[in-house]
């Protein structure tokens, strides 16, 4: 494979809720070289969040021995963001999309969480099937503060 590639990083961890706020602030890092604005940097730690959640209580049900997978690529001033487990997947995408459902409201979810990665990023690809994982693919283009002052 004679790819040339983007400056990535690429973390595993356990599927324990307290490693969602890791996943978060490492992928915050990784992206603070483009110097995003504020919101840009919440917007996207948000998402983060709202993935990594869902891949720990919907993917793998809450238990703690599924792997999550975050792959964080920087190609100019556009971020992509993928973020992977193997657990139970999506039988029905689209229904999973619509906002206020959840397939768990016993554990009162707000069932916002698509919803809110469709609102914070420019692209987001949910790829799923039931029994072998999901797939989530965010996309966002950076204003950094760069092309603010070259505008």
């Amino acid at each position: 494979m004679n790819r040339i590639h983007n400056n990535f990083m690429e973390l595993r961890f356990a599927s324990r809720s307290e490693n969602e706020s890791f996943a978060r602030v490492a992928v915050a890092s990784f992206i603070s070289q483009l110097d995003p604005t504020m919101e840009e940097l919440t917007d996207i730690k948000t998402v983060v969040s709202e993935a990594v959640t869902n891949a720990i209580i919907h993917g793998y049900e809450e238990r703690e021995d599924g792997i999550i997978t975050i792959r964080t690529e920087i190609e100019g001033s556009k971020v992509s963001i993928v973020i992977e487990d193997r657990g139970v997947g999506i039988s029905d995408i689209h229904q999973a999309r619509q906002p206020l459902y959840t397939s768990k409201p016993e554990l009162e979810r707000s069932g916002m969480g698509f919803t809110i990665m469709e609102n914070f990023m420019d692209e987001v690809e949910i790829l799923s099937r039931p029994g072998y994982g999901t797939t989530v693919r965010l996309v966002k283009q950076l204003k950094t503060h760069h092309q603010t002052m070259s505008n």
